[in-house]
């Protein structure tokens, strides 16, 4: 994953594979040629004492715990990067039925999980 790729709303320094990835299970105005099948990115993240003590503050008062915020953003990027690249290897050009879904691994680590099919379109 790039460093230059800070959070989610970050994207213009991700790099250009062409690779089309939707949440749907079609992809409107193309057709597919060839399902290659499920892939998947993931990354386990731990949160940093420092930015527990500040989370900690900031519940007392309520709000945006920006910190957590950011690790949650640069999690999802890290798995949809992984996601792209095992879609690219196998061939793929797009991606349908895209999801996230996160599971805790132990106290203070959580994975983050981006999965869909990896498939091959061309426009209708």
């Amino acid at each position: 994953m790039s460093s230059a790729i800070t959070h989610q709303a970050d994207l213009k320094n991700r790099p250009s594979d062409g690779l089309l990835l939707v949440t749907t299970p079609t992809l409107p105005g193309f057709r597919v040629l060839r399902v290659i099948g499920l892939v998947r990115g993931n990354t386990i993240r731990t949160r940093h004492v420092g930015n527990d003590i500040v989370a900690a503050l900031r519940n007392l008062v309520g709000g945006e715990i920006p910190e957590y915020t950011k690790l949650m953003g640069e999690s999802r990027e890290q798995a949809l990067d992984r996601m792209r690249a095992e879609a690219l290897a196998r061939g793929a050009n797009a991606i349908l039925g895209v999801q996230f879904t996160t599971a805790m691994v132990m106290a203070g680590a959580a994975e983050m999980l981006a999965y869909g099919t990896a498939v091959v379109v061309e426009p209708e």
